[in-house]
């Protein structure tokens, strides 16, 4: 079995500005930016040095005109995707697209959870992975979090489907449970119940910074949005959660020097 089934692999942007989210985000986060040279569309990929982190892509016409909105995806490893894609729909999820094949780099899935949050299943070409950067390596993914309908039903589903396990859970008084997940080692995200006044169940995605107070101040000055913090959460980190100039939700986690 893949170590990597049941982890986060990837995360892409669609966004309806391509060229500028490629500026704000090499500003902000530092992230190296390359044409993926994939036949057929504009892919431009980003890394953290030289470990690719994800992607950027224009929010293609018949989903803006859907309703669709600039946003980041993240990406689960699986072993297999065709099987996984029907036990997701088994358990009340549903298949936006595919399951189908990127010519060389794997197969893949884009889906939601019966509450609606947007993720995709993947599983590469070849079993070669990338080497994992240590913990807390500026540019890299650090957090993953559901902003789900109902944790607990969320919960249950993503464990079935992927083996996740429950780590700590903390109470956040009125906001009520945080539920932090593990798949297989240290715990990789948390979930809760959404706030009332986020429209729908979600996934928020935590890319590390060297400086959180510094790396707010990018967001900022490039057109961005600080929506919340900077926050301390357990472990001596902060965080900032954002919009980019185009309305995409991410977060940003790292000390405060």
């Amino acid at each position: 079995m893949s170590p990597f089934k049941g982890n986060f692999v990837w995360y892409d942007l669609m966004t309806t500005d391509p060229k500028a989210a490629e500026a704000f985000y090499s500003a902000v986060i530092g992230w190296k930016t390359a044409d993926s040279g994939l036949p057929g569309m504009v892919y431009t990929v980003v890394s953290a040095g030289e470990t690719g982190v994800g992607g950027i892509m224009a929010l293609p016409a018949d989903a803006a005109s859907a309703g669709a909105r600039p946003a980041w995806s993240g990406y689960i490893g699986v072993n297999d995707v065709d099987a996984t894609a029907k036990a997701l729909t088994q358990a009340g999820g549903t298949i936006h697209k595919g399951p189908d094949d990127i010519p060389g780099v794997g197969r893949f899935a884009a889906v939601a959870d019966p509450q609606g949050a947007f993720f995709y299943i993947f599983k590469g070409a070849t079993d070669a992975q990338p080497t994992p950067q240590p913990m807390g390596t500026p540019g890299t993914a650090g957090w993953r979090e559901l902003h789900a309908g109902n944790w607990e039903s969320a919960f249950a589903f993503y464990s079935g489907l992927f083996g996740w396990t429950k780590a700590e859970a903390m109470d956040m008084g009125p906001m009520g449970t945080y539920q932090l997940f593990a798949a297989g080692g240290d715990p990789i995200g948390g979930m809760m119940t959404k706030v009332e006044t986020i429209p729908a169940p979600f996934w928020l995605y935590y890319f590390c910074v060297e400086n959180i107070d510094a790396a707010a101040k990018r967001a900022t000055d490039a057109g961005g949005q600080v929506l919340h913090g900077p926050h301390e959460v357990p472990g001596g980190m902060w965080i900032v959660q954002c919009a980019d100039p185009q309305g995409a939700a991410f977060a940003m986690v790292g000390p405060k020097l």
